[in-house]
């Protein structure tokens, strides 16, 4: 009877994790950095720690964003992309990000026309996961 209930234990713990790694699959953030005063990215950095591609997921998706077009005078200096995948579709979030002139907010637009001004501190933590150094103040 014990070796039943340690056997459907251990199977039951191997399909939940089985399942919980197929979710994070793809979970990753892009990041392309713009190459000279032209709108041309190039690959910069893959962000593949989970804790850190869940504070910058939540950074974004719960920001105050305002359904406006906006143009920002110069083009964007970062783009990054949150590819998710799951087992009914593939899904990528493209933002555009501008660093403000003074160097403290951090200024991100989706191809679906939405703007946000971060709060410093989410700037700064966004900042530091997608590029691996501190905004400057």
């Amino acid at each position: 009877m014990k070796k039943i209930i340690l056997f459907f234990s251990l199977l039951a713990v191997m399909l939940v994790t089985s399942g919980c790694l197929n979710e994070m699959v793809g979970q990753k953030i892009t990041v392309q950095k713009r190459t000279g005063e032209e709108n041309i990215f190039e690959d910069y950095k893959e962000v593949n720690q989970k804790k850190q591609v869940e504070k910058a997921y939540g950074i974004v998706k719960n920001a105050n964003w305002e359904n406006t077009k906006v143009e920002l005078a110069r083009y964007a200096d970062y783009q990054f992309q949150f590819p998710f995948k799951n087992s009914s579709e593939n899904k990528i979030a493209s933002y555009l990000l501008w660093i403000t002139p003074n160097g403290e907010n951090l200024e991100i637009v989706t191809d679906t026309n939405k703007y946000v001004k971060l709060t410093k501190q989410d700037s700064a933590d966004l900042y530091e996961i997608l590029t691996g150094e501190e905004l400057i103040q």
